[in-house]
């Protein structure tokens, strides 16, 4: 999976368009905006939030954002179902925006410069493929620096809400004392991964091609071979999210092995073969069924059902609890943003006006580069509920 700097203010898109049978064209401030013939290009105000406006490209830059190139792929309908579901993301981000504002809690401009300088370090960019990304996505740099601030601020809003949580010892013991095997250790691996994919997505050290994938996974099985730690290759080479994690994969347990096939592409018998195997061995070069290459090592193993004390487990259930009461806490704050806020939505109303009219609503071809690619990126195995294994 691409590894990017980007993902700042990228919006989960997670609409299924499959299912929505309406859309809207773009519509103006008032209703009397300009119209630009469906050019997500276009000045025109999709929404305001107490009179800040949200244009038109605001929008269909998140969705190219989100969908890499491949919105030149949907059809008009689904087009405005993305840009509602894109525009309705927006309007709750500027509201909790102002929000923050109110509370005199938004990041200077040097910290937004460390930020997002020490990003770029993490993430593996140089000056110029960050610059390669923005105009991906026909953004600015200006533009993009504003959307640090807002998600900056807003991180800072769910912060000091969340500052205010507190779990009681009680409360623990109950979720522990109602059902303890729940929290019992279960046999499995956990493992690390190293992945090539031939196709193009923009990694640091990106390979394109299957002769190059071939090559660069026999290299670095060489430098394994010899010594080199795989945590550094991970983070250096794989073009996987888990890169960032220095390849970790966590624990799978052996009763997901079976799930392989579905969320990796990869034989269910690879779970059995990492769980043959020893804290610290490292198995061959493996291709999945969309032609990328991995090499995991496994770095712990669970041989047995263990069960755990309250003890064990009073970190994992207080972090948990909280979790929990975090998710409801923002989206109370999310709410309440909204109901203060003046919103006026004339992407919705235009839709309401003239619902069967999907002509004008198609991607900005300056927001499309790369479309020609058709990025796969692995699935992450979800985490279960079990606690990572004995090293």
């Amino acid at each position: 999976m691409r590894k990017t700097l980007l993902p700042f203010f990228i919006l989960a898109l997670s609409l299924a368009v499959s299912s929505c049978g309406g859309g809207s064209s773009a519509g103006g401030s008032g209703g009397s905006g300009n119209s630009a013939g469906g050019s997500g290009g276009s000045d025109e105000v999709a929404a305001t939030v107490n009179g800040t406006k949200i244009l038109v490209k605001d929008v269909d830059r998140v969705i190219a954002q989100q969908l890499r190139g491949q919105e030149n792929r949907l059809s008009p309908v689904e087009m405005a179902a993305y840009r509602l579901q894109a525009l309705d993301q927006l309007i709750t981000q500027e509201a909790l925006y102002q929000q923050a504002q109110k509370q005199n809690i938004v990041p200077t401009e040097d910290d937004i410069r460390k930020f997002i300088q020490n990003s770029k370090i993490d993430s593996g960019h140089t000056e110029e493929s960050f610059a390669n990304e923005l105009k991906q996505i026909n953004q600015t740099e200006e533009q993009f620096r504003e959307n640090v601030k807002k998600e900056r601020a807003i991180q800072k809003l769910y912060e000091n809400a969340a500052s205010q949580l507190k779990v009681q010892e009680r409360e623990v013991a109950a979720i522990y004392q109602e059902n303890p095997k729940q929290f019992s250790i279960q046999p499995g691996v956990a493992f690390s991964v190293i992945v090539i994919d031939p196709a193009d997505n923009g990694a640091k050290f990106d390979i394109k091609g299957d002769a190059a994938a071939d090559l660069r996974i026999r290299e670095i099985k060489a430098r394994l071979d010899k010594g080199s730690d795989f945590a550094t290759i991970a983070r250096q080479f794989s073009e996987h999210q888990s890169a960032l994690r220095s390849g970790d994969m966590g624990f799978l347990a052996q009763s997901r092995f079976i799930d392989l096939p579905r969320e990796m592409g990869l034989p269910a018998s690879l779970g059995d073969k990492l769980y043959a195997m020893e804290a610290g061995d490292v198995t061959k070069p493996v291709k999945d069924s969309a032609g990328r290459w991995h090499i995991f090592k496994v770095t712990g193993k669970q041989t047995e059902t263990r069960d755990r004390t309250l003890d064990e487990v009073r970190g994992e259930i207080t972090e948990a609890i909280r979790s929990q009461r975090r998710q409801l806490l923002d989206t109370a704050l999310q709410t309440r943003a909204r109901d203060e806020a003046r919103i006026e939505n004339f992407l919705v109303r235009r839709m309401l006006e003239n619902p069967n009219s999907f002509g004008l609503l198609r991607p900005a071809p300056a927001a499309t580069a790369g479309a020609g690619a058709s990025p796969s990126p692995t699935p992450e195995p979800a985490q279960p509920s079990e606690s990572k294994p004995k090293k």
